[in-house]
């Protein structure tokens, strides 16, 4: 169904934990796995993420698209939006 990654406080209140949250279908009903990724000041300037499966994608291909989106610093906005040139002024 999709992943999302954010940060939590852990339940044994040790303070604020990255979470990665997997979503999956057994047997007609959405299931939660979470995976506990570590404090979360490790991911500073990283995002939450949050990516539909819309059931094409397996476990492994979220968890590859995660990854590689967590490690990326700067987003190309041109490229994102198939643009040539892009005005920021309001």
């Amino acid at each position: 169904m999709g992943l999302l990654e954010l940060h939590q406080q852990a339940p044994n209140s040790s303070g604020f934990h990255r979470y990665q949250l997997i979503y999956v279908v057994r047997d007609g009903i959405v299931s939660e796995f979470r995976r506990d990724m570590g404090l979360a000041s490790k991911y500073k300037g990283v995002k939450y993420l949050n990516i539909p499966s819309l059931l094409e994608h397996s476990v492994d291909e979220l968890m590859d698209i995660a990854d590689y989106l967590r490690s990326e610093t700067e987003i190309d906005l041109l490229d994102l939006f198939s643009l040539d040139r892009m005005n920021l002024t309001s």
